[in-house]
């Protein structure tokens, strides 16, 4: 399956960014339709939905799964996909009227999928929750077996729940492929100047995604070993999203770097108070996984000492980017242009 995604998006890159973006929409629309058809099936109670929207709360026991949907949503490598996408667009830079409509449209693209990601967590937090809150299979329910749980709670009818779940699922995982890929591509070549062959890009991508996969899987034979590792992979893209926001933030600020189109001071404070917000809740979850999962004296020393030198490298990042160089300033806007 993931051969066979990594030629369609390889074959689907040769008609342009528009048509990738065309099967990203039909990818997410099924997931969208999937999800929302298994919400419907489960009739969870409108009304304490709206409170628990309006109203949440949250115990300290599901703060690691409450930062998760978060990432889910905001992720390391799409920061800078999105932002790549933007240069996609085939416009004249130096046309002022050009740029602000490409903003404008990428604006009302980026609101409307974070609506409807909204509304997909949405869906699958709460047809678990109706199902299995506060029982006691929750503890034990995980990827490979969530479908049968809701398949032996809820069955269904014309169309069972659990063939819904699958393919709301395969959806998934192949927007998460593609968009992983591309924004690699854009990642080595922007940072680094590689330029691959589409094949070997692809391939290197996603060998950094199956090869751990095929290791745990083959080893680890216990049912909960990939949900292990996806707890994990989720601990990384928190430590890594720091090192996206602020240097993100940081440019568009400047206005030797975006000129005309910075961000204003009020924009500046929002994005800046957003950003620590999000930060903490994941720093709160690294803290808690950890102590979670280490053990003894000299881990728990080590553990300290690696916070301390994580929060002390993130405070340098938004101290240093006041100090941009002249020459870094050069460079991004040749890039842009």
């Amino acid at each position: 399956m993931r051969l066979t995604s990594l030629f369609i998006f390889l074959s689907l890159e040769n008609y342009g960014v528009r048509k990738l973006e065309a099967v990203f929409a039909v990818l997410i629309a099924t997931m969208a339709v999937s999800f929302a058809w298994m919400f419907t099936d489960t009739k969870p109670n409108g009304k304490d939905l709206l409170i628990g929207i309006l109203v949440p709360k949250l115990s300290s026991k599901t703060i690691r799964q409450a930062v998760g949907v978060v990432g889910c949503v905001i992720m390391p490598h799409n920061v800078f996909l999105h932002s790549a996408l933007v240069q996609s667009r085939k416009i004249d830079p130096k046309k002022e009227y050009q740029v602000r409509e490409a903003l404008r449209y990428y604006s009302i693209e980026s609101t409307v999928a974070l609506a409807i990601s909204f509304m997909i967590n949405l869906f699958v937090t709460t047809v678990f929750a109706k199902g299995f809150y506060g029982s006691k299979e929750a503890g034990s329910i995980g990827l490979e077996n969530a479908g049968q749980y809701l398949q032996e709670k809820f069955g269904g009818g014309f169309l069972p729940i659990l063939y819904i779940w699958g393919i709301g699922l395969l959806a998934a995982g192949q927007s998460s492929t593609i968009t992983g890929t591309y924004a690699g591509q854009f990642i080595m070549g922007g940072f680094l100047n590689l330029r691959l062959k589409k094949w070997l890009r692809a391939l290197i991508t996603r060998s950094f995604a199956i090869v751990p996969t095929i290791i745990v899987a083959l080893f680890f034979d216990s049912s909960d070993a990939l949900d292990v590792l996806n707890e994990w992979l989720n601990v990384l893209q928190s430590i890594q999203i720091p090192f996206a926001l602020i240097p993100l933030i940081t440019l568009v600020s400047k206005e030797q770097v975006m000129g005309v189109f910075r961000i204003g001071r009020k924009m500046q404070a929002v994005t800046w108070t957003v950003a620590a917000l999000l930060i903490t809740i994941n720093g709160y979850l690294l803290l808690d996984f950890f102590s979670s999962e280490i053990r003894g004296p000299l881990y728990g020393s080590l553990l300290c000492v690696a916070v301390l030198a994580y929060a002390s490298f993130v405070l340098y990042l938004i101290l240093r980017g006041t100090e941009i160089s002249n020459q870094m300033i050069v460079a991004i806007r040749k890039r842009l242009s």
